[in-house]
């Protein structure tokens, strides 16, 4: 009866833990959504002033890049330290970045202003392993849910950062920083805030005590993993290998269409003003894809199975190119597809990340969980690259035909996987 009680007792107190770390997690992602998006939004427009026209599409690229190569020291840090140093680190490194892109702008100085590019996708590194935080601690049954709640989080920053982007680009004039410079200043400020946040109130640390929690629960030894250990690992196991693939193809098809989109939009011809009008409806119910309704995806991964959700997600995405690919100039069917798009990419990313971690042990999850957003990172970075060289060579609908084919091999390996699965 003793034994039963400390065992309650016990999950009593990681059930604590977890409910305090979902507070803090979605608090920060609020914050540091706002600060994220805040200064993203202008990114291209700084760089179109500062080094011209055809470098300001490298903005987005630079920082894409860097947010997947930080998944690398944000991976060792979990290891060593825990997941709140890690993600401290990575925000705290996003907002140096959007410093020397302040200054960067106020001297006109290329370089250093690329610099700052990189250095701020920390921010976004720290946002996609804040998913997997949310995880360390989660009942079996509620990971979905746990990890989809985060995601959501994700939402209202998304939305009212780039609203908030005029506004703190204006207020800054009288320092003698470039207006456009401006809102990178207030996500330097919401950046080291999230930091702060983490710092005083992410204790105890969940990957340090889900590691304590497993090593009192059985006598082999914890060993830490690296890189070359998690492709081993991942290349070993189906469902993990069939977890990291949907988490990156959804992040390539959802990328390569997404960025090609403005840029269809104002092939029709329009007057700017009403080009951005259109673009800013369409990219906004798309980012409501992607985010809003992760909750009803969460449950429906632990509802119904993370495979099943999975192949939905792929679905959602080849219906999402095939209707962005015919909306011709029919802003209204080329929103339709990009919503589609959006969802198609949560059910991917929700449901493939909690697959992933679940299919590891839990000294190894680190390592796998940094692979896959380094995976995921440099697969987005491509399908950017990529998609603009399609659409000047073929046009806006023949990417959205690439776009589809790049699912099948996924779809291969999701369909033995499930054989496999299904013999065994």
């Amino acid at each position: 009866m003793c034994h039963v009680a400390d065992v309650e007792r016990s999950h009593d107190q990681l059930a604590a833990i977890q409910r305090r770390t979902l507070r803090v997690l979605f608090a920060t992602q609020i914050i540091s959504g706002v600060g994220i998006s805040i200064g993203a939004s202008v990114g291209a427009l700084l760089a179109a002033d500062i080094a011209g026209v055809g470098a300001s599409g490298l903005a987005t690229s630079t920082a894409v890049i860097g947010a997947a190569l930080f998944a690398i020291p944000a991976t060792a840090i979990v290891h060593h330290r825990g997941r709140r140093p890690s993600l401290t680190a990575a925000y705290l490194v996003a907002a140096l970045g959007a410093i020397l892109v302040v200054i960067a702008a106020a001297r006109g100085i290329v370089p250093l202003m690329f610099a700052g590019f990189f250095l701020f996708g920390g921010a976004s590194a720290a946002g996609l392993q804040a998913r997997y935080a949310a995880l360390d601690l989660a009942p079996d049954a509620q990971r979905g849910r746990h990890l989809s709640v985060i995601v959501w989080a994700t939402t209202i920053g998304a939305i009212a950062g780039p609203n908030l982007a005029a506004v703190a680009g204006a207020s800054l004039d009288n320092l003698a920083i470039p207006t456009l410079a401006g809102p990178f200043a207030f996500s330097a400020v919401l950046l080291t805030l999230a930091a702060i946040t983490l710092t005083l109130f992410m204790r105890p640390d969940p990957a340090v005590v889900a590691r304590t929690a497993a090593a009192t629960s059985t006598t082999a030894p914890q060993a830490r993993t690296t890189f070359r250990d998690a492709l081993r690992n991942v290349a070993a196991l189906p469902d993990a290998r069939l977890g990291m693939a949907a988490v990156a193809v959804g992040h390539l098809v959802m990328v390569g269409v997404m960025t090609m989109t403005p840029v269809h939009v104002r092939s029709a011809g329009h007057e700017a003003a009403h080009t951005l009008r259109i673009v800013g409806v369409v990219i906004s119910v798309h980012i409501a894809g992607m985010y809003a309704f992760s909750p009803v995806i969460g449950w429906l991964t632990d509802r119904v199975g993370r495979r099943p959700v999975i192949l939905t997600g792929i679905a959602l995405l080849i219906t999402a190119c095939a209707v962005s690919a015919l909306a011709g100039h029919n802003h209204t069917q080329l929103g339709v597809g990009l919503t589609l798009l959006g969802l198609g990419w949560s059910c991917t990313m929700i449901a493939g990340s909690t697959l992933l971690s679940e299919s590891v042990a839990i000294d190894q999850r680190a390592s796998v969980q940094g692979l896959s957003d380094l995976t995921m990172g440099l697969a987005g970075a491509t399908a950017g690259a990529l998609s603009g060289v399609v659409v000047y060579a073929w046009g806006f609908a023949m990417l959205g035909l690439i776009a589809a084919l790049a699912t099948v091999p996924f779809l291969a390996l999701a369909l033995r996987s499930r054989r496999s699965t299904v013999d065994g």
